[in-house]
């Protein structure tokens, strides 16, 4: 025991070391290569220390031997690093110079020492917003596997640290024999006690959380098209719109898109958790409507539509891959009267289309200005496509023009020259996150950038994680990141339980919803 004891001492100790900043140095004026890129980002106060490594420098080809960091503002620094050149603030102090940067900005200087001599390379900023973020995000992850998959959880990470937990894991619902899939999860205005999520194959159906009563829900009916798929919350209602979705993948033999995924039908449905009934509210055979999104105020469903008509007028998977290039969507909305619960007709908000691209995943600022979208080439699941971006519409403007035409922007502040795709916004509209694969093409991971009142993002910058390497070893992709005020409380031993009863009667079908 006492030997256990005293090697957990060391090792506490050499995690702890103190660095020392060199006395004497010769100094760049080349800025550190670091990894992750947190040169010059702007920052939510309450963010967990922002950790970073030292990579060699491209054109020296240096092999560094030691590092050190010095995070300054005014008379309070922070000192790490050593010989494994990672910069790992102690949180505590981390939270004490934030708090007094508030507004302002944290400088960097990075130390590195090379055959006993020591450089100083360019100082680097921090910015510290005073606006703060949601403390937590949730995501799935996922290996990158095209085909098969086996173990997949919905996990949730604080941002205000390093802690991250399970909230589902399938492997608790999985046999030798049969698996299960889990995926979309959502919550109703970031609330960790209002959330849903799929569970597909073994024991499947929709996992519904609300204010401490949880449910499956069996959403097969013959009147729709499938069970629901992509969900979005109304605001306060019990309401939840979604796609209903026949998917498919094809992959690709000559083409930096490994694959495609398609869907050859598609309708929009509300589904009324009190009452357990579900209405078609877009089913014309001739469009692909997917990814709704209610408004912040409630009246109003954004969603992406594409038309497609079939050359038999008959549904043919193969001619869904063979002309997958013309599936482009554009952007719509409808009406929505709370009180009737009635929807009006649909309303054309970005032609995509006509721009020869592709429009999906309508996500809008929580005051109702900003509309942000992934545009593509062509398609919906532009998580698979090197050319997807950001692009954002000042709803403001379109409301008193009518038209998107010239204030419709891509958001060059936040796209890189690989994937940009899944993004929301935080529940003060003042942060975004999104999935991007910049860092190696394979993986997504996380960005979160600041939105200011004009609608102009800052660098973003990557999850911070305790070890700075963690993203680089890490062989799974973050899918869907969503904020949440505060963590999921639920056990997944409880939620798979509730999964595992597969008894459930299906949702009643109704032609209008009820007041």
């Amino acid at each position: 025991m006492k030997k256990y004891l005293l090697l957990t001492i060391i090792v506490l100790l050499a995690a702890c070391k103190q660095a020392t900043v060199p006395t004497e140095y010769a100094k760049s004026d080349q800025l550190p290569e670091i990894y992750p890129d947190y040169i010059d980002v702007t920052v939510p106060v309450n963010i967990a220390p922002l950790t970073f490594e030292l990579l060699p420098s491209p054109a020296k080809k240096a092999d560094f031997t030691q590092m050190v960091a010095r995070y300054r503002f005014d008379d309070e620094e922070i000192v790490c690093g050593g010989d494994d050149l990672k910069a790992c603030p102690d949180i505590d102090q981390w939270k004490e110079i934030a708090e007094k940067a508030k507004g302002k900005a944290i400088q960097v200087e990075v130390y590195a020492e090379n055959d006993g001599q020591w450089t100083q390379f360019k100082p680097f900023q921090i910015f510290v917003s005073p606006d703060s973020i949601d403390s937590y995000i949730s995501y799935r992850l996922i290996s990158p596997s095209y085909v098969v998959y086996e173990e997949l959880t919905l996990n949730q990470r604080c941002l205000e640290n390093y802690d991250e937990s399970v909230i589902v894991s399938n492997m608790l619902c999985s046999d030798e024999i049969d698996g299960q899939c889990v995926n979309c999860h959502n919550y109703q205005q970031q609330n960790p006690e209002r959330f849903q999520f799929h569970a597909r194959q073994k024991h499947g159906g929709t996992f519904v959380a609300y204010d401490g009563e949880y449910k499956k829900v069996n959403m097969k009916n013959d009147s729709i098209l499938s069970a629901g798929v992509y969900p979005s919350w109304h605001p306060w209602l019990k309401l939840i719109a979604y796609s209903t979705n026949k998917t498919m993948q094809s992959f690709h033999t000559r083409d930096l898109n490994k694959i495609e995924v398609l869907d050859s039908e598609s309708d929009l449905i509300v589904y009324d958790l009190e009452r357990n009934e579900v209405i078609n509210i877009e089913n014309d055979p001739h469009e692909f409507e997917i990814f709704p999104f209610w408004a912040p105020d409630g009246r109003m469903l954004y969603y992406g539509s594409a038309h497609f008509e079939y050359e038999a007028d008959t549904v043919n998977t193969g001619e869904t891959v063979a002309r997958n290039k013309e599936i482009k969507y554009s952007i719509y909305r409808k009406t929505f009267d709370p009180e009737t619960r009635e929807f009006g007709p649909r309303e054309m908000v970005i032609d995509a289309a006509s721009m020869g691209k592709s429009a999906t995943l309508p996500r809008i600022s929580p005051d109702g200005r900003w509309l942000m979208v992934t545009l593509g080439e062509w398609g919906c699941f532009h998580i698979w496509h090197r050319d997807a971006d950001l692009w954002m519409l000042d709803l403001q403007a379109f409301n008193e023009s009518g038209t998107s035409e010239g204030i419709f922007r891509p958001v060059e502040e936040i796209n890189s020259d690989n994937v940009e795709s899944y993004h929301t916004w935080s529940s003060t509209g003042r942060w975004v996150v999104f999935s991007s694969r910049r860092a190696d093409g394979n993986y997504t991971r996380p960005f979160i950038a600041h939105i200011d009142a004009d609608g102009k993002a800052s660098k973003p910058f990557e999850l911070p994680c305790a070890d700075p390497d963690f993203h680089r070893q890490f062989m799974k992709s973050y899918n869907i990141p969503e904020f949440m005020r505060g963590p999921v409380t639920i056990t997944p031993q409880q939620i798979a339980d509730i999964l595992k009863n597969d008894d459930i009667p299906p949702v009643k079908y109704v032609n209008k919803l009820s007041k």
